[in-house]
């Protein structure tokens, strides 16, 4: 099995270190975002992994170059942003399976990609967190005060996918395959997902989320 990671991002959130380093390469407890996201892909037997680059490539390159990651490593490169359809249609060609992941470039998670595997064209959904306080009230009293991060029943995208090779040929050359392939796909019926329930999930794009990822990391991908 091979993964693409969308890594061509410039990370303006994690400026300064971005101004300097790549996202790829910022560190969680001391190891670039990029490689706990290998030591993750490793544990469900991808064989192989893509990175889409464009901002500071040479780094990233450089890094695994004088590192074991035990995982062969390709590179597709982007001389200017292709958005992520157009970065999974680029990278695709470098891909012969008949399916394959696709994960985002700052997710940190746990979610288990077996499952994920069994649907054709599928994406991973979580129940949508909050980071505030959610009130309960009746008749403008409020009853209780919750410090809640799921909200039940509402999903959102984990920027998780397995899709089948036959989809390339519909991504845009330039564009988001969120806005594109996936709007025309959930039109046509096929599109599916597997909802995941408690896990452990990161969207690493500002200072507080390090901060929180950097507590949970070492449990989350072992």
């Amino acid at each position: 099995m091979k993964a693409i990671i969308l890594a061509g991002g410039r990370g303006k959130r994690l400026k300064p270190i971005t101004d300097f380093v790549p996202k790829p390469l910022v560190p969680i407890k001391n190891i670039p975002i990029i490689e706990w996201q290998i030591k993750y892909l490793k544990k469900f037997n991808v064989s192989e992994v893509i990175i889409c680059t464009g901002y500071k490539t040479k780094m990233i390159e450089n890094y695994f170059r004088m590192k074991n990651i035990g995982i062969k490593i390709k590179y597709s490169v982007e001389k200017t942003p292709l958005g992520t359809g157009g970065a999974i249609k680029k990278a695709g060609k470098m891909i012969g399976d008949k399916s394959f992941f696709v994960i985002n470039g700052d997710t940190i998670t746990n979610i288990d990609l077996n499952k994920l595997r069994k649907k054709q064209n599928s994406i991973a959904a979580i129940e949508l967190r909050t980071q505030y306080g959610i009130l309960e009230t009746s008749d403008e009293k409020i009853l209780r005060f919750k410090e809640k991060k799921e909200i039940s029943n509402t999903w959102m995208n984990a920027g998780i996918y397995h899709l089948q090779k036959e989809v390339l040929r519909e991504l845009p050359v330039k564009g988001d395959i969120e806005k594109t392939l996936f709007p025309d796909y959930a039109k046509k019926g096929k599109l599916n997902t597997i909802k995941f329930k408690n896990i452990k999930w990161f969207s690493v794009d500002s200072f507080k989320d390090m901060e929180e990822c950097e507590l949970e990391i070492e449990k989350i991908i072992k």
